[in-house]
């Protein structure tokens, strides 16, 4: 889950943001269809503002131009019924694939079952469709979380009271909230004292709001578990309004050059996140598509695996941008998960 800042334009008025067609003539070496170029598939998304969502974004164009993909991109408004209304339009435009990012699974079940009856090949990125014949691309959301929680016991000892940032509903924070349950349960010296959260259009600051009343009430609470980096940044506002960030410590998921810039920030009290390389996530979901497309085999299940990144850490190797830390810790900037010697992948 990523940043709500702003709306998208509406898909009334504009049923796709841009056509992205790479070079004419296919790819070299590769199988049908894609040795003539010219493939469409359509990338629909639920949430399209914010670092990650644009960089998700990048990735998955940057991919389909190597790919000579022509890519329809469409933009996500926090809307299930025009996110419903747009997967119809790429249905009607006869792309021979779907990639869908986010959304509601209840909304979307009837119209995915459509593409599928004409042939379309669906991958779906952090929203559970439930459905055998559509891949699942996945942030290693358990792993992500984990990773999370280990520090903060690492930091601060098994035994603190904390405050919890979560929304239901939407596939990635539901699997982080397993994670959760299961730690409390095994640190009977970690205490919930407070749990709240918003997903909106301004989750940033309806979420510091919030923030706000919650660490008022409950002044005891020293770490803050906030899995989703647009609650982190939310909380952080909170705890520099009320003059506690000496007294905080947040934990989150996700990153972008911006959170780079709040968590090395001198005093931050964002002392740790976990994450993936959105354009890499993006990458990966064309690659999945495509090699459906050709008639190739693709697991049920991807994941790409997120990295730990501290505020000692990031500090010391002295990384201000998602570009810098891509440099640095190679481990970020790359993916094995599904490809194949035809498909090109040295894209950033």
């Amino acid at each position: 889950m990523k940043s709500l800042l702003r709306l998208a334009l509406s898909a009334a008025a504009i049923p796709f943001l841009l056509t992205h067609t790479a070079m004419a003539g296919g790819v070299n070496g590769a199988p049908a269809p894609f040795d003539k170029g010219g493939v469409k598939v359509a990338l629909v998304s639920y949430i399209s503002a914010g670092d990650f969502f644009q960089a998700y974004q990048a990735g998955a164009e940057a991919q389909a131009k190597a790919l000579d993909i022509d890519l329809r991109v469409f933009p996500g408004r926090q809307d299930a019924a025009a996110q419903r209304e747009q997967i119809l339009q790429a249905i009607n435009l006869g792309v021979s694939a779907i990639v869908i990012d986010h959304g509601l699974p209840e909304s979307l079940g009837d119209v995915v079952q459509q593409a599928l009856d004409k042939g379309i090949k669906v991958v779906a990125f952090d929203v559970n469709l439930n459905n055998p014949k559509i891949p699942q691309v996945e942030q290693s959301d358990h792993e992500l979380a984990e990773l999370a929680l280990k520090q903060a016991v690492k930091d601060n000892g098994d035994s603190f009271k904390a405050g919890y940032v979560y929304v239901a509903g939407f596939a990635p924070l539901d699997r982080r909230n397993e994670v959760w349950e299961t730690f409390k349960k095994q640190n009977a010296g970690i205490v919930e004292k407070a749990r709240f959260g918003n997903v909106s259009d301004t989750t940033a600051t309806s979420t510091a709001d919030q923030a706000k009343a919650a660490l008022t009430a409950n002044p005891d609470i020293g770490v803050i578990f906030a899995p989703y980096d647009e609650f982190a940044r939310g909380v952080k506002l909170a705890a520099t309004d009320l003059g506690i960030v000496n007294k905080l410590k947040i934990y989150s998921a996700d990153v972008s050059t911006a959170d780079i810039q709040e968590i090395t920030e001198p005093g931050s009290p964002w002392v740790a996140t976990v994450a993936t390389n959105p354009s890499v996530v993006g990458a990966v979901s064309i690659r999945a598509a495509a090699l459906q497309v050709a008639g190739q085999d693709v697991p049920h299940k991807i994941t790409v695996k997120p990295t730990l990144l501290t505020q000692d850490g990031l500090r010391a190797a002295g990384v201000r941008t998602i570009e810098e830390l891509a440099q640095k810790v190679p481990a970020f900037s790359t993916s094995d998960a599904v490809t194949a010697s035809w498909i090109p992948q040295k894209l950033f």
